[in-house]
This record gives structure tokens, C-alpha cells and sequence, in this order.
């Protein structure tokens, strides 16, 4: 990566974006020896300017970032790093030093939860259960929530409305899981139609 240093005393703007939900963590910087550390550990480093020195994010408090992405802007001077992290990013104790908490793309996040606990074969688990059951269980189980939806956006209570369509949101993730498919395969779909109706 061609990244240039020589511009403000050495240092690049780092933004630190959670790579599930995309959500902005923080705002830092990176001088060369910086850059280059968090490539080689996979986990944030800054340059302090406040200690003057490097700085791993989590060092004191445990809260890591972990990179999972590295992208650099069109000037070659902006870094936008993609991580999961293990705790708050904030010194406050929030997710995000911009104080945003939100609950955009947490459907990855579920999905992730999903295919854990399929993964670890948790026994405890009602998706690893309900997984196990097979695919026309879980296409079964789609069904009756989809029933359920429709049942519920005929009356006018929107809490009950809003739970079921929820309930059908995740056993459509359990059953993406059953057929090996990404939600963001789903997505990609939808927007390469745009504004074209569906087939």
C-alpha cells in the first residue's frame, strides 16, 4: 500500500469502522512504524501524539481491535481500517467514541451468532437445534413466521407486528446457514436490481 506520510508531520487519519455493522469506532493516527505494526500483528496501533509514542489500542483496558480489513482513499493519505473489537472502543465505556449506538446491521452480527452456534455444535442452542432438525424443518419454521407476519400486519398492534417480523428475519438467517448462503449474497442481489422489479 502506497500510503503518504509526508503530509501533516507524518501522520494519517485512521478511521476505525466495526466490520459487521460498519459502525464509525473512532478516529485516530498512524506515522510508518504504526502502520506498519498493526499489518504485521493484526491488531490497531496508533501514534500517540499525546504520549508521543505507539499506542496498541487496548493495551491497558484489554480492548482490542482486530484488523480484518485495510483500505486507503483515493489520495493515498486517509486509512479506513475494518475491525471487530472486544469490549467498548470509547475511554467512556461506549461502543463508539461518536456516541452513536445503533442497530444497523446487527443482522450480520446475527448472522455471525448463528453460524457459531451451529459451528460449535452447541447443544444448549435452539438455533443449533432447530439446524439439526434439517432443511425442511427450518424452511417449515420460515413458513409459519412468514403465516404468523402476515396474520399480524392485518390487525394494529405494531409491537406484535415488529416481534414476528423479527422472528422471521432470523430463522430466514438460520435458513441461509442450511443452504450455505451469505446475506450478503441476498444483498448483492438487491442492489444490483436497484429500482428494476423483481422477476
Amino acid at each position: 500500500m502506497n500510503i503518504d506520510f509526508q503530509k501533516n508531520n507524518r501522520l494519517v487519519p485512521v478511521i476505525i469502522q466495526e466490520d459487521t455493522t460498519l459502525q464509525v469506532l473512532m478516529l485516530g493516527y498512524m506515522n510508518e512504524e504504526a502502520f506498519e505494526k498493526t499489518q504485521q500483528e493484526k491488531r490497531v496501533t496508533f501514534f500517540s501524539r499525546s504520549k508521543n509514542r505507539l499506542w496498541t489500542k487496548g493495551e491497558t483496558s484489554g480492548n482490542c481491535l482486530i484488523v480484518k480489513d485495510i483500505q486507503i482513499d483515493c489520495d493515498n493519505d486517509t486509512i479506513l481500517i475494518k475491525v471487530t473489537s472486544n469490549g467498548p472502543t470509547c475511554h467512556t465505556g461506549t461502543i463508539s467514541c461518536f456516541k452513536e449506538e445503533t442497530a444497523k446491521g446487527f443482522l450480520y452480527e446475527l448472522q455471525n451468532t448463528i453460524s457459531e452456534r451451529v459451528d460449535s455444535n452447541d447443544e444448549n442452542s435452539y438455533t443449533n437445534k432447530l439446524f439439526k432438525r434439517g432443511i425442511n424443518k427450518v424452511a417449515q419454521k420460515v413458513g409459519e413466521e412468514a403465516v404468523e407476519l402476515v396474520i399480524e400486519a392485518k390487525d394494529n398492534n405494531y409491537e406484535l407486528f415488529k416481534n414476528e417480523a423479527a422472528d422471521l428475519l432470523y430463522h430466514f438467517l438460520i435458513l441461509l446457514k442450511a443452504k450455505t448462503i451469505k446475506l450478503e449474497e441476498i444483498e448483492e442481489i438487491l442492489k444490483n436490481r436497484k429500482i428494476m422489479p423483481p422477476r
